[in-house]
């Protein structure tokens, strides 16, 4: 196994788990908030294995966000005309405007992870998508957006354990592929893959978090703690103040005195 994912720790959630996600679930809505008034941007990468919980970490950090300033991008093969597009092409009609965040379920990393392990580009082609993703990667930083990576690490009992599952609970079987079964079989050739990938694109503007998910609650509150750590980094958390003629109207019609705070 890859140094960087054997070293990984996968922790079950404390015993205050469900109040600790919920305080981070607010804490990323308040951070929404200071972001679409500041004009600042984000872009969250999500990669991962297969069942490695990905879809469940998404949907907690977005449980609490306003659906109008934020988009999930999920990102399947390419498929149709996107075969004969510049690989990168399809990701940037969806980059982040001004106050919002885009979120991408799996990413531009796909072209060092699955094109490269399947044979889906010439290794000329994966070779030149580091230089390239990282041009975009800091294009992105140097125009003010903030990008957090998130990687999602199980061990291959683990996975196991959650394709049973899911081959056995009939509204989950959806989930599941043949595609699957071929990338379990090609565990070895992707730890070599995604160690590379963390060497090579760990970059002080837009670096890598491990995520140990084997324990789904646990991985849930690790992925949105470093959520809330990366992007509160600069960003003025301070309360809006309420307009002063907001607060004459408001007090006029509701009969109340509003305190300044």
């Amino acid at each position: 196994m890859s140094a960087r994912l054997a070293g990984l720790s996968h922790p079950k959630a404390p015993a205050d788990g469900d109040q600790r996600l919920r305080e981070l679930q607010l804490r990323l809505a308040e951070l929404q908030v200071a972001y679409h008034r500041q004009n600042r941007s984000a872009l969250i990468l999500v990669e991962g294995w297969d069942a490695a919980g990905k879809g469940g970490l998404l949907k907690r950090m977005t449980a609490e966000l306003d659906p109008r300033f934020f988009e999930v991008v999920p990102i399947a093969a390419p498929f149709g005309h996107e075969r004969d597009q510049h690989y990168l092409q399809r990701f940037f009609r969806w980059l982040p405007e001004a106050g919002d965040w885009t979120i991408f379920d799996r990413t531009w990393y796909g072209r060092v992870l699955v094109e490269r392990v399947e044979g889906l580009a010439t290794d000329a082609a994966w070779q030149r998508a580091y230089g390239e993703i990282e041009a975009v990667e800091r294009m992105l930083a140097d125009s003010g957006v903030s990008i957090v990576k998130l990687f999602l690490h199980i061990e291959q009992d683990e996975q196991d354990r959650r394709f049973i599952d899911r081959l056995e609970t009939p509204w989950k079987r959806w989930k599941m592929g043949p595609e699957d079964f071929r990338n379990r079989a090609r565990r070895a050739d992707y730890l070599v893959a995604y160690e590379e990938m963390f060497a090579r694109t760990d970059f002080p503007f837009a670096r890598w978090h491990l995520i140990g998910a084997n324990h789904k609650k646990w991985a849930r509150i690790d992925g949105l703690s470093h959520l809330v750590e990366r992007l509160s980094d600069g960003v003025d958390l301070t309360p809006p103040a309420l307009d002063p003629e907001l607060r004459v109207l408001a007090e006029r019609a509701l009969g109340i005195r509003l305190l300044p705070r």
